[in-house]
């Protein structure tokens, strides 16, 4: 994986961090929290998904994205994500 995949655009780090906090969610909750058009969400999660950061679930037609904390990379991007966020606050 490498960095820049997964920080390649301001929306895909806001849909990241989202995801952290929320721990589970479908795209239209997703789109609707980060202000990202539900396409642009959805190829986001795809390429997440691909980079093994989320995992998909289907129940029927609902589709809900959660975040993958069998992948140790995964555990690494969150303490990034919440260092940066604290050396902005603070």
């Amino acid at each position: 994986m490498l960095i820049e995949q997964v920080f390649s655009s301001r929306g895909k780090t806001r849909l990241i961090q989202v995801l952290f906090k929320l721990g589970e969610a479908n795209i239209s909750k997703l789109s609707r929290l980060t202000g990202l058009h539900h396409k642009l969400v959805d190829k986001y999660l795809t390429q997440l998904k691909e980079l093994q950061i989320v995992e998909e679930h289907k129940y029927g037609r609902l589709r809900i994205f959660k975040v993958n904390y069998s992948n140790p990379k995964t555990y690494i991007l969150k303490e990034l994500l919440e260092l940066m966020e604290s050396q902005e606050s603070g």
